[in-house]
C-alpha cells in the first residue's frame, strides 16, 4: 500500500481567493431565457464552500439566466429545518447541499420533504456516475475520512500505510488521537482488524470494540471537531489521527509537516436536493443541471480539493493537485463508500455503546 503527501500548499490557496470564473466559457447546452426577478436561495456549508461555489456556480448562473442564487449556512444536517418548512408551506431555501444520510431520512415514509429531481436522463446530470446520484440527489462533493501523521515523526523507520497501522501500537509507536464519535471510528477498527474493505457493512459491532478495547489506554486524546485536529498536526501534539482530509490538508497548507494515507479511507457524498414543495423547484432543476459541467466542476479545486462527481473534471485539474481530491481514481477505488442506510439504522445503538465505551 501507498501514502501520498499531498502538494496542497498555502500558495495555491493564497491564489484560489482571487481566482475567478469569468473567463469560463458557456457550455454550449446553456441558453435559457432570461428570467428576471427570479431568485433562488441554497443551503451549503458555509466558509470556503459558499466563496468557492459563490465564484464557480451562483454568479456564473445569475449572469446566463438572470435567476440570482444565495448560497446559506446552516446546520450541519438540517433535517429538521427542511422537514419544518415543507410541513409550513413557508420556504427560507429552496434546496439545500445535504449528506446521503440526510436525505434518507428525509425521503424516508409516505410524505417525501424531497423533491425526485428527474434528471437522471439530461445529458449533463448523467455524466455523473451511479455511485454518486439517487433519485432524490445529484451528487456535488465526495468527502472522505483518512488517517493523516506527522511525516517527521517518521523520519527514521517506516511510515503507516493502513488502519491496521494505526492499531498497532507497539510496531508503529507514536502519540495517537482517536474521534469521540462512532461513525467512521467502528469501520476503522474493523478494517484494522482485518475485515476486507468490500466486508465492512453491516458492522459487526462485537468485533469493532474488541479491537477498540486493545488500544482504548493508548489514546490520550478523542477529539470533537475538525478545528482541534488541525491545531494538533499543526503544533505536533498528535503523531497520527484519523480525520477529514480537510483538516490534514489544511495542516500541509500552513507548512505542517503532514502527510495523508488514502489507502481505506471511508467515503461519503453531499447532493444537490430539492425541498418538496417550493414554487422555484424548475428554477433548482436548471441551477443542477448548470452545476454538472466538467471544466465548472474543476474550477473549485482553486479554492479546495473538491471531491468532484464528474470524472471528466480532472481532465481540467492540475496533475500535481488532482491526486489530493477524495474522487481521484486512485483514491476512490481504494476507499469504502459510508453505508448511509446502515447508520441511519444502527446510530443510536452505536453512540450509546460508544459511550459507554468512553466511560468504561
Amino acid at each position: 500500500m501507498s501514502t501520498r503527501q499531498s502538494g496542497w500548499s498555502r500558495r495555491t490557496l493564497l491564489k484560489a481567493g482571487a481566482a475567478g470564473t469569468a473567463a469560463l466559457a458557456m457550455p454550449a447546452i446553456w441558453s435559457p431565457a432570461r428570467a428576471q426577478n427570479k431568485r433562488i436561495v441554497v443551503r451549503d456549508d458555509g466558509g470556503i464552500y459558499t466563496k468557492a461555489y459563490g465564484e464557480v456556480f451562483y454568479k456564473p448562473f445569475t449572469a446566463a439566466t438572470g435567476i440570482e442564487v444565495v448560497g446559506v449556512q446552516a446546520n450541519a444536517e438540517p433535517t429538521a429545518q427542511i422537514r419544518s418548512m415543507v410541513e409550513a408551506k413557508s420556504y427560507t431555501w429552496d434546496m439545500a447541499k445535504i449528506s446521503e444520510p440526510a436525505i434518507l431520512m428525509l425521503t424516508a415514509g409516505d410524505k417525501p420533504m424531497l423533491e425526485k429531481h428527474g434528471l437522471e436522463n439530461d445529458p449533463a446530470v448523467a455524466a455523473i456516475p451511479k455511485q454518486y446520484m439517487s433519485e432524490y440527489g445529484v451528487g456535488t462533493n465526495v468527502y472522505t475520512t483518512v488517517l493523516a501523521y506527522r511525516t517527521n515523526a517518521f523520519k527514521d523507520r517506516k511510515a503507516p500505510t493502513s488502519w491496521k497501522d494505526f492499531y498497532d501500537i507497539a510496531g508503529v509507536p507514536g502519540r495517537r488521537a482517536l474521534r469521540k464519535h462512532p461513525f467512521d471510528t467502528i469501520e476503522q477498527a474493523l478494517m484494522a482488524d482485518g475485515v476486507p474493505t468490500g466486508e465492512v457493512y453491516p458492522c459487526d459491532f462485537d468485533r469493532a470494540f474488541k479491537a477498540l478495547d486493545r488500544i482504548k489506554k493508548d489514546i490520550p486524546i478523542f477529539w470533537t471537531s475538525g478545528a482541534q485536529v488541525e491545531q494538533m498536526l499543526i503544533s505536533g501534539e498528535v503523531d497520527l489521527v484519523p480525520t477529514w482530509v480537510s483538516r490534514p490538508q489544511a495542516a500541509i497548507a500552513a507548512g505542517a509537516p503532514v502527510g495523508i494515507v488514502w489507502d481505506q479511507n471511508i467515503w461519503g457524498l453531499d447532493s444537490w436536493a430539492i425541498l418538496a414543495g417550493t414554487p422555484n423547484a424548475d428554477a433548482c432543476r436548471q441551477f443542477i443541471k448548470f452545476t454538472c459541467d466538467a471544466k465548472r466542476q474543476a474550477e473549485l479545486v482553486k479554492y479546495f480539493p473538491a471531491g468532484v462527481t464528474l470524472p471528466d473534471a480532472f481532465k481540467h485539474i492540475d496533475a500535481a493537485i488532482a491526486p489530493n481530491c477524495p474522487t481521484f481514481p486512485a483514491n476512490i477505488e481504494k476507499g469504502v463508500k459510508i453505508n448511509a442506510q446502515f447508520w441511519l439504522d444502527n446510530q443510536q445503538k452505536a453512540l450509546e455503546r460508544y459511550n459507554a465505551w468512553l466511560l468504561s
